[in-house]
C-alpha cells in the first residue's frame, strides 16, 4: 500500500490499510452503515455541538472561547451565498451572555471562526472581509468605545495572521464607524476630535467643546495621511438637530466616484457629496439644507450607513427618531444629480416593526438580495429585492452588532485542529473535533494506534458545526483525527492524545 505523508504532530508516516488492518484489535462503533474490513473506513456516530439561546457556547476543544448563541428565528431560503460577519457587544450597562469579538457564522447561526476578546473593556467593531493588494482580508476596527472610538484598524490574511495595524495619523485616534479599504489600497476612517468652540450662537456656553468629524485616507503600509477633512470646516453648527457637542456624528463613508466621497452625518440627518480633493461640500442630501427635493419617504432621520452603488443608487440605514419612527428602515434611492431630486426606490423593514436607536447598515448582495444589520437591535436579515423576508437571526436581548454583512470567504487556519477525548464505558471513546476558521472541511477521519507514531484510520465521520462530537469504540491507547475536504485532501491534523475519564 502506497504511504502518503501526515501532519508533524503525528511524527511519522501512517499507512493507509484495510480497516480491520488498522484497528489492530480494536473495534468501532458504526452508526451510519459500513462494513468492517472494507474502505473507505467506516462513518462513525457524529454530531454537532450545541447550546441553548440566549446562553454562551461551551466546546469541549476550545474552553477559551465562550461566543453567545445565535438563534435563526427565520430558515434561510434562496439567500445569497457567503457567510455572515458580526462582532456582538454588550449594550449600553447591560452585560449579555458570552464574549464579544468577531463572529463568522454560517446560516444555521454555527459558528465558523471567532477571535474574541478577553479584555471586558475592549470592542471590536466594523467586521467585515475586504479586498487588499488583490487577496480577500478580514478587517475590523478593535479598542475603546465611549460613544466614539478610540483604536486601532486590524488586518487579517486568509490564515487569520494579522498583516497590517493602522493608526490614525496626525495625533488623532482613530474612531470606530469607518474602515473602508479602497481600489488603491488606501484606508478611509473616522475620527472625532475635541475642538473649543464658542457656542453661544447654537444654545451652548461662550468656551464650549465640540466634537469635529473627521475623514482621513491613510496608505496602510506607511501610515501617511493622504487627505484629511474636517466638518467644523465645511458644515455649520446650524445644521445639527441635537445639541452642539455632538453636533455632526459621522458613521459612513464611501466612495462616490474616483473623485468625491460620500459621508454620512447622524446629527444633521444630511448625506454629503465631498470633493476628494479640495473638500469642498459638492451637494447635500436630506437634513435643514437639502440641495434635492425630497421625495415622499427619502428623508431620514439618525442614519447610518451610506453606500452609492454603481447605478447611481443610495442605500441608506434610516434609523428614524426613536419618538416619532414606528420602524427603523433600509431603503434605496434615486438621485438624480441634472434634476436634483430624490425618489424612493425600495424599503426594507422587519416584520416585528425593529425600532434602532443606533448603529445599523444596508447591503446589497450580488444577486440582488439586500442584507440588513439592525444595529441596536440584536438581529440580522435578508431579503430579496422585493423587500420578502428569506432569513433572519438573532443574538441575545443584552447585545448589539455595529453592522452585519454577508460575505465570501475561505479560511485555511495556519494552527492545527484542536482536539479532546473522553473515556466511557464498552470501549466507547467522545471525541470533540474543532479547527477554528477551517472553511473548507467535509470530514473527520478518526485515527486509533499504541503509541502516538503507530496511529492507523480508525472511522470517519462528517464535519458538523463548529464542534463535532465523535462517538467510536476503541481499545487503543492513542487517537487523532485528520480535517480532510470534499476531494480526500489532508488539510491538517491533530496531536495524537490519551483519552481521558472526564473530570
Amino acid at each position: 500500500m502506497q504511504e502518503r505523508e501526515r501532519g508533524a504532530d503525528f511524527n511519522s508516516e501512517v499507512t493507509r490499510r484495510r480497516f480491520l488492518q488498522a484497528a489492530g484489535g480494536a473495534t468501532a462503533w458504526i452508526a451510519f452503515g459500513g462494513t468492517l474490513g472494507c474502505e473507505p473506513a467506516p462513518r462513525a456516530r457524529a454530531t454537532a455541538a450545541s447550546a441553548p439561546a440566549g446562553k454562551a457556547w461551551n466546546f469541549r476543544s476550545r474552553p477559551d472561547l465562550h461566543p453567545p448563541v445565535i438563534q435563526v428565528t427565520t430558515q434561510a431560503r434562496d439567500t445569497a451565498p457567503g457567510y455572515i460577519f458580526i462582532a456582538p457587544k454588550n449594550g449600553p450597562e447591560e452585560a449579555g451572555p458570552g464574549q464579544d469579538g468577531c463572529m463568522i457564522l454560517g446560516n444555521d447561526g454555527q459558528p465558523v471562526w471567532l477571535r474574541l476578546l478577553q479584555n471586558e473593556d475592549m470592542d471590536v467593531m466594523n467586521f467585515r472581509a475586504q479586498e487588499y493588494k488583490g487577496e480577500t482580508v478580514l478587517t475590523w476596527w478593535e479598542g475603546l468605545h465611549t460613544g466614539y472610538g478610540q483604536g486601532e484598524y486590524v488586518i487579517f490574511d486568509h490564515s487569520y495572521r494579522e498583516i497590517a495595524r493602522l493608526r490614525a495619523g496626525n495625533g488623532y485616534e482613530g474612531d470606530h464607524h469607518e474602515f473602508l479599504i479602497t481600489p488603491e489600497d488606501t484606508a478611509l476612517i473616522t475620527i472625532y476630535s475635541k475642538v473649543q468652540r464658542d457656542l453661544s450662537g447654537v444654545g451652548g456656553p461662550v468656551d464650549g467643546i465640540v466634537l469635529d468629524g473627521i475623514v482621513q485616507e491613510l496608505d496602510i503600509e506607511t501610515g501617511e495621511v493622504l487627505f484629511e477633512w474636517h466638518s467644523l470646516e465645511h458644515v455649520g453648527l446650524d445644521e445639527s438637530y441635537t445639541k452642539p457637542y455632538d453636533y455632526f456624528h459621522i458613521n459612513s463613508i464611501d466612495l462616490y466616484d474616483e473623485n468625491h466621497l460620500l459621508i454620512s452625518s447622524r446629527n444633521t440627518c444630511t448625506v454629503y457629496k465631498i470633493d476628494r480633493k479640495t473638500g469642498e461640500v459638492v451637494w447635500r442630501l436630506g437634513g435643514k439644507k437639502s440641495d434635492f427635493e425630497m421625495g415622499p419617504g427619502t428623508r431620514t432621520t439618525f442614519q447610518h450607513d451610506a453606500r452609492r452603488r454603481p447605478d447611481g443608487i443610495v442605500t441608506i440605514f434610516d434609523n428614524g427618531y426613536v419618538n416619532k419612527a414606528k420602524q427603523s428602515r433600509g431603503i434605496m434611492v434615486e438621485v438624480d444629480e441634472d434634476a436634483m431630486s430624490a425618489k424612493l426606490a425600495r424599503e426594507y423593514t422587519y416584520p416585528g416593526k425593529l425600532l434602532c436607536e443606533t448603529q445599523g447598515n444596508v447591503q446589497v448582495l450580488p444577486n440582488g438580495n439586500v442584507f440588513v444589520g439592525w444595529g441596536s437591535e440584536p438581529v440580522y436579515s435578508e431579503f430579496d429585492d422585493d423587500g420578502k423576508l428569506l432569513f433572519s437571526a438573532a443574538f441575545p436581548t443584552e447585545s448589539e452588532s455595529y453592522r452585519a454583512f454577508r460575505l465570501p470567504w475561505s479560511g485555511q487556519p495556519a494552527d492545527n485542529p484542536a482536539i479532546v477525548a473522553e473515556l466511557a464505558a464498552d470501549d466507547k471513546v467522545t471525541i470533540y473535533a474543532s479547527w477554528n476558521g477551517a472553511t473548507e472541511v467535509a470530514t473527520w477521519q478518526v485515527l486509533a494506534g499504541s503509541a502516538p507514531d503507530q496511529l492507523e484510520p480508525l472511522a470517519s465521520a462528517p464535519h458538523q458545526g463548529f464542534e463535532t462530537v465523535i462517538t467510536v469504540r476503541t481499545t487503543e491507547s492513542y487517537v487523532g483525527l485528520e480535517a480532510i475536504n470534499g476531494s480526500g485532501k489532508v488539510l491538517g491534523t491533530t496531536s495524537a492524545i490519551k483519552p481521558e475519564h472526564r473530570t
